[in-house]
């Protein structure tokens, strides 16, 4: 007898990433699925007509235009979290923090820091790789004008959740690229177990808080979002950065 096979979650349904994402077995099935979502039809139309209409620059490029998963290896036990894809970096390029400004100013101060193979970050074939490091973002989707809605932040959330949680074994410490990425992320963490001091901590390039949770403590550490607006007014320095990103390495792996 043939048992009737009960359909999976459409990815043109809201609730995609929630039906979908808490199921990945690993981060490999877990991006698989997550490049198919398409429930939030205006960063799904976005990234598809920043794709079509493309910039001068790349016109002669096929662009990604899908979501952008994280990047970096699975037992990491340092978490870099950003805010979203950049229209004509991730989004055209299939991985974050890739083929843009911001990018080379990210990579070039993860490098300093042995955090990163290379100080630049240019497409998906570039032989980069990250060292115990793993890229992750709230938003998987290209925004308009990199402001994703609550309700798109929310949507896209069990995407980062079931990745922090497949990363929990061991990671121990994250590095939180703006404010942005840092409220994002509190309700992420209390869902998981982890134990927020009270008043929740607030953001501030440099800000340190210890927090446990259920795989051990977790260090978690504010640095201002390296965008062409703060780089430009050296609000935030390469130095700067790179000095974070050194005090997280030495967290996230205290036996080094």
């Amino acid at each position: 007898m043939h048992r009737p096979v009960t359909p999976g979650p459409h990815p043109d349904d809201p609730g995609y990433p929630a039906l979908s994402a808490p199921a990945a077995p690993g981060l490999d099935a877990l991006d698989a699925r997550l490049v198919d979502c398409r429930a939030c039809p205006r960063l799904v139309d976005w990234r598809e007509e920043v794709g079509r209409v493309r910039r001068a620059a790349y016109r002669n490029e096929t662009y990604w235009a899908r979501p952008v998963p994280g990047f970096g290896p699975a037992d990491a036990s340092l978490a870099v979290i950003g805010l979203a894809p950049a229209a004509h970096g991730g989004n055209r390029t299939g991985r974050l923090f890739t083929g843009d400004p911001t990018s080379d100013f990210l990579f070039t101060a993860l490098h300093a820091a042995g955090l990163a193979a290379l100080p630049t970050s240019r497409s998906r074939d570039d032989g980069q790789r990250l060292y115990g490091t793993r890229l992750v973002s709230p938003v998987h989707c290209a925004p308009p004008d990199n402001r994703p809605t609550p309700a798109e932040r929310d949507t896209c959330r069990p995407w980062m959740a079931r990745e922090l949680a497949l990363l929990g074994p061991t990671l121990r410490a994250a590095v939180v690229l703006g404010g942005f990425g840092w409220q994002a992320l509190m309700p992420v963490l209390t869902a998981a177990g982890y134990v927020l001091p009270r008043p929740r901590p607030a953001f501030g390039h440099g800000a340190h808080t210890r927090i446990e949770g259920p795989d051990g403590p977790l260090d978690l550490l504010g640095c201002y979002h390296p965008s062409p607006r703060n780089t430009s007014t050296r609000r935030l320095t390469p130095e700067m950065a790179a000095d974070v990103f050194r005090r997280a390495a030495r967290l996230a792996r205290p036996d080094d």
